[in-house]
């Protein structure tokens, strides 16, 4: 009882609560996206997330985040057999075999994926003495390769890439020195440039299909293609001017809900925001995503120990890639890549798995101080 006490004295709880708003938020959003249809299946799938994901949070805070990194070994087996499973026995939607049907609910193992993959690379960081050499930064490279594999080949280019975020947001806090990374980063860049143009060529393997680097370089140019790549970009655009400074009012909006805006309930849900709750629906959204990567980043800097600083800059650098890459794409200034806006947009397992990785931050910040058990 005394233990239950301390840890809810020392929740952060302004974490909590600007996670309960955001869900909330994402619960009347999809709403709204929904609510045309007469169909209220999208909202019970959204609110069955919510409450597995609260249910884990719970569970995750109650467990030392020590026992749990204790687990590396069969956490990243498990994953890699999950994500394993889903490229045999998954369903295929729209040319990718990323989630596993369960009647008429979907499982995207690659969601978890993610946190299995902060957890797991946390603890093998963590023992890790020095970077010294670029040659250092092989093995946690190879240690993230097998997941982003087989991520890659569902495929899944957007996951594949909030993977190499937080690979190389975790290797800078753990120590890696900041010229080798950009060195790796530059040289990523132009083995990009090569596979582009590498795809003009038909006799050469591509490596990348031609619809992913049409949605990765369609957003430079959008009205290059009015009526192909540059549809989603040019209509999510328009939504979201539509709603200029005050929205049109909850329920109101018309781009999304007559179907204007291709998948307005996921990958373009601010559209949604920004066209009802207008600027300030919007800049109010972009307030709680703040609070929460600030308080992040004030967690990964209190941590008792290395191993909770590495597992809050994995939470932290999943959701700050997430956030900038979707609203980004869905105002014309990131490429598009298909991942969704955390706790806002349609997906039950996004919803579950970031509800996870809030209660990884709660388990590093409740142990902040090692008196406390």
């Amino acid at each position: 009882m005394l233990v239950e006490r301390r840890l809810i004295k020392n929740i952060d709880f302004t974490v909590l609560i600007t996670v309960i708003l955001l869900v909330l938020i994402g619960l009347a959003m999809v709403y709204s996206a929904s609510h045309a249809t007469g169909s209220m299946l999208d909202l019970r799938k959204q609110f069955i997330g919510v409450m597995l994901g609260f249910t884990g949070m719970i569970i995750i805070i109650l467990v030392d985040y020590h026992a749990i990194t204790r687990l590396k070994l069969a956490i990243y087996i498990g994953n890699i057999l999950f994500l394993l499973a889903v490229l045999m026995l998954g369903r295929d939607i729209h040319g990718a075999k990323s989630w596993f049907s369960i009647g008429p609910f979907g499982l995207q193992p690659s969601e978890f994926a993610k946190v299995a993959v902060i957890i797991t690379l946390a603890k093998y960081l963590a023992n890790k003495e020095s970077f010294a050499s670029i040659w250092d930064l092989f093995m946690p490279f190879v240690y993230v390769a097998a997941p982003l594999f087989l991520i890659l080949m569902q495929p899944d280019l957007g996951t594949a890439l909030v993977f190499v975020f937080i690979l190389f947001s975790m290797l800078y806090m753990a120590g890696a020195k900041g010229r080798h990374l950009l060195a790796i980063i530059v040289a990523g860049f132009m083995l990009f440039i090569a596979m582009v143009l590498a795809s003009k060529v038909t006799y050469l393997p591509h490596l990348l299909k031609p619809y992913q680097i049409d949605r990765l370089t369609s957003f430079l140019h959008p009205q290059a293609d009015v009526k192909g790549s540059g549809y989603n970009l040019i209509q999510a655009m328009i939504a979201v001017g539509s709603g200029r400074f005050a929205g049109k009012g909850f329920l109101q909006g018309t781009q999304g809900r007559l179907g204007y805006v291709p998948e307005h309930k996921t990958d373009f849900i601010f559209t949604i925001v920004g066209e009802e709750l207008g600027f300030i629906g919007g800049f109010l959204l972009l307030a709680l995503f703040f609070a929460l990567i600030w308080r992040g980043l004030r967690i990964a800097y209190q941590a008792k120990d290395k191993e909770g600083t590495l597992i809050a800059t994995g939470v932290l650098a999943m959701f700050l890639f997430h956030v900038l890459e979707n609203i980004g794409m869905n105002l014309g200034v990131m490429p598009i890549t298909g991942i969704p806006l955390p706790f806002i947009s349609l997906g039950s397992s996004s919803m579950t798995a970031s509800l996870w990785a809030i209660g990884l931050l709660e388990n590093v910040w409740i142990r902040r101080r090692k008196i406390m058990f």
